[in-house]
């Protein structure tokens, strides 16, 4: 019996370390997330608007690129290394939302508020997965079918390029992000995530989607009146 329950610690013990490494590593990935970003405010996008559509694609690339790299390097330091590199890509990826979004009338509140909003949507999703009774694995085929639909719907977007349908778009992927962030802590809590780097990198796609949908949406219903 005293096994047993030494066993059932040191599993709490596991769980509750990976839960932590993910967190602090998630905080690091933010720094330079916010480096990229004003790198990215600063540059010149000019060869992404004279093709957005092979511009999308591009980075659709590098994009799912990276992600393979980093999931096949998980289990090695290299994989926190491509990790914060492929955030601080992300960051500079930001550059263009971030010059439209300044560039309007009460921009900087916009970007503020999208941020604020972002943080309580991930600590208000994190303590519902952290703390529920539920085991949410039975989540993981809905929330896959979920992610191949909105993949198809942006790159149908791309070509459409229809407002309406850009707005569905982004509050689809607030909630499907939402509903990522608290599935993979559960699942982290529960065990079926072992590995921090994988939590991290899932829980930090979902907080940029969340961002990047929120400002999206802030500036469609705050209009688009420049100074």
């Amino acid at each position: 019996m005293s096994d047993l329950y030494l066993s059932s610690g040191q599993v709490a013990v596991t769980r509750s370390k990976v839960l932590r490494n993910t967190y602090l590593l998630l905080a690091m990935s933010l720094i330079p997330t916010v480096i990229g970003a004003l790198v990215g405010i600063n540059m010149s996008f000019a060869f992404l608007r004279a093709s957005p559509v092979l511009g999308s694609f591009a980075f659709l690339a590098v994009f799912y690129g990276l992600v393979f790299a980093i999931e096949r390097n998980r289990e090695t330091s290299l994989g926190v290394y491509l990790l914060l590199g492929f955030t601080f890509l992300m960051g500079v990826m930001l550059g263009p939302l971030l010059q439209v979004a300044l560039g309007l009338r009460g921009g900087a509140q916009m970007v503020a508020l999208a941020a604020g909003g972002t943080s309580a949507v991930f600590f208000g999703m994190s303590a519902i997965g952290s703390t529920t009774k539920r085991d949410l694995s039975g989540m993981a085929r809905f929330l896959t079918a979920g992610a191949i639909v909105l993949m198809v719907a942006v790159i149908a977007n791309l070509f459409l390029q229809m407002p309406l349908l850009q707005l569905t778009i982004s509050a689809a992927f607030m909630l499907f992000s939402s509903l990522m962030i608290m599935w993979q802590v559960n699942n982290i809590v529960n065990g079926g995530e072992t590995n921090y780097v994988s939590a991290t990198l899932t829980l930090y796609i979902s907080i940029y989607n969340i961002f990047v949908s929120l400002l999206n949406i802030v500036m469609s219903v705050s209009g688009n009146s420049r100074d």
